[in-house]
């Protein structure tokens, strides 16, 4: 299906204010008729009968009058085919037996641009009794509408095992807008819900590869080599692929998404305790071997500057004495407490 793009159509404003006129004229036709039949004039039947009809049916072109905003589309067909679709701010007049489609016109989603626009009236300045029809119509067709604005959709979090097995709770939001009406419209039923399930399976596609920290012997990338990549670390990495992935998906509804972030990353609440004391003791081992390294050095360093400068000659028995009681001064969790020795060591 090809977009077809009726820009051609902006003489909305000059077939109204000729409706009216024709609208004004018929009435006068009416008025000027039946005092001409009260006088037996035949020119009283001519002007009455085309007065009548007008009034009955004039109103059907006020139904082919199309108001847009900037950033809206319109989808029209004409029994069944479609025959084009209106982009661009302005005031348009189609053919009055033109429908607009829009199958995702009642979808509201978790997402900013869902607006309803079934309040708008055009021809709210228009009050004759027939013409109200025309804006009932019209009020329906403000519905139809299609926005080409930029919108977000943050779909409800998911869990999701990732590559270890681990389960984890993750939420994205995906900016998107429709490029192609056409293909949005016809090419699948209702490409809001359409866009909505495929990011949560490009979603669960994207975790499964990676885990969730980084983990030793595992390959995200599909090139045979284990790498350091990770949800938690490699959030970038992870949000484009998501995005490549979606895309991928949607291009034949006619939509693009220009960019994927994720909002939300935890373990699930059934892990979450366990995981927590994981890290904990990563962190605490971590830390331990950094202050027995610094540890080591400081004493290293003290016994190389009382060897150099000769400020005390220390036998194997002493230095390892040395060393045992450094060695607990720096790497214990409290402070030292002193002890003054007044003999020998020995």
């Amino acid at each position: 299906m090809e977009e077809k793009i009726l820009n051609t159509r902006k003489n909305g404003m000059a077939i109204m204010l000729l409706c009216i006129l024709l609208y004004v004229g018929a009435i006068l036709c009416i008025v000027f008729g039946g005092i001409n039949l009260d006088k037996g004039r035949t020119i009283g039947l001519a002007l009455f009968i085309p007065g009548i009809i007008w009034v009955l049916v004039g109103w059907i072109p006020f139904c082919g009058l199309k108001v847009l905003k900037p950033q809206e589309a319109l989808v029209l067909t004409l029994f069944g085919k479609y025959i084009g679709t209106l982009k661009g701010e302005g005031f348009y007049f189609v053919n009055p037996f033109c429908t607009g489609v829009n199958p995702a016109a009642a979808t509201k989603l978790s997402q900013s641009g869902d607006v309803d626009n079934s309040q708008n009236n055009l021809l709210g300045v228009l009050t004759n009794a027939n013409t109200a029809n025309a804006a009932a119509v019209q009020a329906a067709e403000n519905g139809k509408k299609i926005s080409l604005k930029i919108m977000t959709l943050s779909n409800s979090r998911q869990k999701i095992n990732d590559c270890l097995g681990n389960p984890i709770e993750i939420g994205i939001a995906v900016m998107w807008r429709v490029v192609d009406t056409a293909k949005a419209v016809f090419n699948v039923d209702n490409y809001k819900e359409y866009l909505s399930l495929q990011c949560d399976t490009a979603l669960r596609n994207i975790v499964r590869i990676y885990p969730y920290d980084v983990a030793p012997g595992v390959d995200t990338t599909g090139d045979g080599i284990a790498d350091e990549g990770s949800l938690r670390g490699s959030s970038e990495t992870v949000a484009q692929r998501i995005r490549d992935e979606i895309q991928s998906k949607v291009e034949s509804a006619g939509l693009e998404i220009l960019e994927a972030r994720i909002t939300y990353l935890a373990y699930a609440p059934e892990i979450a305790a366990v995981m927590l004391q994981r890290q904990q003791a990563s962190a605490i081992i971590d830390a331990r071997k950094m202050i027995v390294d610094g540890a080591v050095g400081m004493v290293e360093m003290a016994l190389e500057r009382l060897s150099e400068k000769n400020t005390v000659q220390l036998d194997e028995e002493r230095k390892a004495a040395m060393v045992s009681n450094l060695l607990v001064v720096l790497c214990g969790n409290k402070d030292a407490q002193p002890v003054v020795n007044s003999g020998s060591l020995y």
